[in-house]
């Protein structure tokens, strides 16, 4: 029997790893902007008719790059709080796969693995982030370009300007507030490797970044026209101390109008008034919803109207920086090769961003109950119902995105590192967890069709619940602790399904089953929630889909946020075989075989096979130079435990990588960092120390005995033709630690990859 070769992406690899005639095509300009804390419902354009009584947020571009363009109406964040959910979109895994940045780990170092500057930059993309970083490293609540291990810089961006410390990145005005970054001593923004704060008089965050990347791409065009861009636009709005404008936007927009980059100290921007800083709210919020805010809050009206009012004005800010930018695109002649695509880390927060207030410039946290910013759903920030992981989510593109277009399809943040490969026209990581929604965005709904497709989150935090009105009672203060999340299509009814659970202690819990297209307050579980065999997929869906690290936060480092720590109560859970799986006789797995490089391992090929067999073991099979192999079957397991450990070795052939699937999650990544030659396991989290097992009981991969799917892709270097090694330790035996042997040629056994089927109501 024969398999497809490399179901998924589909790209041509050829020499060069680009198919000449995309080569020759002038690719897509994409601009990603992430606002920070911006609710679903803050959108005007995803608050629901029954909901007309509620004050809306006036987003005119917004509105307007939604109907010449896509809507995502069900697109999730990974992880409902800002460091997790940015380590995800930027990496292109979700927090099933995390290796570091996971629950509160701030200024950790994202893992210097491919991220969507680093892949961008190899497909001949001028890369930049402007804007919040806070996921680079160095001392907590700090960090420089020397002493940040994943400053944007090394993580694929050709330029960095910005905030690189997170608690910094809550303030708006970086020199008028107070200091947040005990190692450089001020609010650090950084333009390149200068540190600009004392410069920066008056400057509103909102205003600077759009400045600034108004400059960058006006350099860009400039010195290339032809060159194709990335440009990833991390505004602070409208997270933290709610900080407002010091006057009103400029008008006009693009090269001549709107913000404009000066570069005289005291004097960066155009906007810059250090006189009238946090001043200005916008005028249409002046006096509203005063009647509203009487009815709903009584006494406490006038406090709500202040952080409603400038909540309002922080987002129509953003709004009209789009505005600006989409000009500045017209005036260069690029819009029609242009793809922006807006979206938000994650739901609306209640906080005020630990950031104190000063005489004339409050310190208030929003109410998001005031706009009903989480839409018609419960939750918000660090919840992981819809008002938490669902975000707004609008992609415009002229001739590229069908205009028009309202997806109700969920996606979910690690699909925009195969987005823009596809539009770049190059292969996916294999690492990635994500399928191109350029199909979507153009309107083929091709996701329900996907056989393994599974969105996933997962995140702790203390505490319960807000206590919303709003909310279904059974929401109100619900306690959070250990949260999962999996959403998938039933193929049976045609739906897509979202199960949860909250206050995970062994991994055993129910999971909750809800439609959240007929029941967006997740206020009704089917019934097939009550189904054991339900209950039992679903466990064993999550396990198929995720997996523990062996990493744990190292005592040594000098500050609290320095390493990832994150073991869940389920990382010891045994990973069922494939039920009913079946081999096609024999033993061994498929091999296909193309002639192609690539600078990283592909999730997707589309090109003749040169070999296309049955091979009885992987082992010591001659890799030709110059070939991308995949070998497909099952490793029969042929005892339960907790102690599995995997090895993979290459030939010392530079440009030969690797990289091995179990299931549907992450077994032994050799790609980004490997060395050819040396041997890669499956402990990768980067930067960490060895789980300690006296403490947490983990010995390796915990597998049940049976047959587990697996996938190994070896891209072979050019040089000289090579072989795979792949190894495991069974772990100790009658007392006695085993060694570490090949996997023998009986327990590799050919047979289609196994498909999870939802099991039918009871």
């Amino acid at each position: 029997m024969k398999r497809a070769f490399f179901t998924g992406l589909v790209m041509v690899l050829v020499a060069g790893w680009l198919h000449p005639a995309a080569a020759a095509e002038q690719k897509p300009n994409i601009i990603l902007v992430l606002v920070d804390d911006m609710g679903w419902g803050d959108l005007g354009l995803n608050q629901p008719a029954e909901h007309a009584d509620t004050p809306r947020i006036d987003t005119p571009t917004l509105d307007r790059l939604a109907t010449q363009g896509a809507q995502l109406r069900r697109h999730y964040t990974c992880a409902p709080v800002c460091a997790p959910a940015r380590a995800s979109l930027f990496t292109g895994l979700h927090q099933g796969h995390a290796e570091v940045i996971r629950n509160n780990s701030f200024d950790a170092a994202l893992e210097n693995g491919h991220t969507l500057g680093s892949v961008l930059k190899a497909a001949g993309y001028s890369t930049a982030l402007i804007g919040k970083w806070g996921i680079g490293g160095g001392r907590e609540s700090g960090g420089t370009p020397t002493t940040s291990p994943a400053w944007p810089t090394l993580r694929g961006f050709d330029f960095f300007f910005g905030y690189n410390n997170h608690l910094a990145g809550h303030r708006h005005y970086p020199l008028e507030e107070s200091n947040a970054d005990p190692e450089t001593h001020r609010n650090a923004i950084w333009d390149g490797d200068e540190m600009i704060t004392d410069q920066l008089a008056g400057c509103y965050c909102t205003d600077l970044f759009t400045a600034r990347a108004k400059k960058w791409i006006v350099d860009q065009h400039e010195a290339d026209s032809t060159k194709p861009f990335f440009l990833a636009l991390t505004y602070v709005a409208p997270h933290a101390r709610l900080g407002i404008p010091a006057g009103p936007y400029p008008a006009g927009g693009g090269l001549n109008g709107g913000v404009q980059w000066l570069g005289t100290p005291g004097k960066m921007i155009n906007t810059a008034q250090p006189e009238s800083w946090d001043s200005f709210i916008h005028p249409q919020y002046r006096e509203a919803w005063q009647a509203y805010a009487n009815e709903r809050y009584g006494n406490n009206a006038p406090h709500k109207l202040m952080t409603a009012r400038r909540h309002a004005s922080m987002i129509t800010r953003v709004d009209e920086a789009l505005g600006d930018l989409v000009k500045l695109c017209e005036d260069l002649g690029i819009a029609d090769n242009t793809v922006i695509i807006f979206t938000s880390d994650n739901g609306s927060h209640d906080e005020p961003g630990a950031v104190g207030g000063f005489a004339g410039h409050p310190a208030p946290a929003q109410d998001p109950s005031f706009f009903r910013s989480y839409g018609n759903h419960d939750g918000i920030k660090r919840d992981v119902f819809d008002g938490g992981l669902r975000v707004p989510c609008v992609v415009y593109g002229p001739g590229i995105v069908n205009s028009g277009l309202i997806s109700n399809t969920p996606t979910q943040f690690q699909d925009w590192m195969a987005t823009v490969c596809d539009l770049a026209n190059i292969p996916a990581p294999m690492r990635c967890d994500g399928t191109s929604l350029l199909p979507l965005l153009q309107g083929h709904d091709t996701l329900s069709t996907q056989p393994n497709r599974v969105l996933y989150a997962e995140y702790a935090f203390g505490g319960g619940m807000a206590q919303y009105r709003d909310y279904t009672a059974d929401k109100r203060g619900r306690t959070r602790g250990e949260q999962q999340v999996l959403i998938f299509f039933d193929h049976r009814t045609r739906r897509w399904l979202k199960a949860l659970r909250t206050g995970i202690s062994t991994g055993q819990e129910d999971w909750e089953l809800y439609d959240t297209e007929a029941d967006p307050h997740e206020s009704t579980r089917l019934p097939e929630s009550a189904s054991p065999d339900m209950q039992r997929f679903l466990c064993n869906l999550a396990l198929w889909n995720r997996r523990a690290y062996d990493y744990y936060r190292d005592p040594q480092a000098p500050r609290r946020n320095n390493s990832c720590g994150g073991f869940r109560s389920y990382d010891m859970n045994l990973v069922p075989a494939a039920p009913n799986a079946t081999t096609d006789g024999g033993h061994g797995l498929y091999m296909q075989q193309v002639r192609a490089t690539a600078p990283w391992v592909p999730a997707a090929v589309d090109a003749p096979a040169t070999a296309d067999l049955q091979i009885e073991n992987p082992n010591g099979i001659t890799l030709s130079a110059g070939t991308i192999t995949t070998f497909t079957g099952y490793i029969n397991v042929p005892t339960t435990g907790h102690h599995w450990h995997f090895y993979l070795t290459l030939s010392d052939v530079p440009g030969s990588r690797a990289f091995v699937k179990m299931h549907n999650f992450n077994l032994i990544d050799a790609d980004a960092t490997y060395t050819p030659g040396a041997t890669a396991t499956e402990s990768a989290a980067a930067n960490t120390v060895e789980l300690d097992a006296t403490r947490t009981g983990f010995k390796g991969i915990p597998l049940t005995a049976g047959l587990h799917p697996v996938t190994i892709t070896v891209v072979q270097g050019e040089s000289a033709p090579g072989t795979l090694r792949m190894e495991w330790n069974r772990g100790p035996q009658n007392g006695r630690q085993t060694p570490r042997e090949p996997i023998p040629a009986e327990a590799f056994r050919p047979g289609p990859i196994y498909v999870p089927a939802v099991p039918a109501a009871q």
